[in-house]
């Protein structure tokens, strides 16, 4: 499956560089997006290749987005481009 990455999460004060929010292609749900609870993400770096895996761990409201967290932190091209989730 496809997902977009729309933003890192974040609080009033705060940022988590390893944890972004997901759009997944599909999903319009909060019911939806519960099932897809420990699936693997991975993002793949444009210009160097590298991989980033990491796992989706909750539902975020009720639009059927979802949070992943991530080994380590992502660069910010990350933000509006896609993730597959496994």
């Amino acid at each position: 499956m496809k997902a977009h990455i729309l933003s890192f999460r974040r609080g009033s004060n705060t940022q988590y560089q390893n944890q972004v929010i997901l759009e997944v292609e599909g999903v319009s749900d909060r019911g939806r997006a519960s099932q897809l609870i420990g699936r693997k993400v991975v993002w793949v770096h444009p210009k160097s290749g590298k991989r980033f895996g990491g796992k989706i761990v909750g539902v975020l409201g009720c639009k059927g987005r979802v949070v992943a967290r991530f080994g380590r932190t992502l660069p910010g091209q990350a933000i509006g481009s896609e993730a597959t989730v496994l």
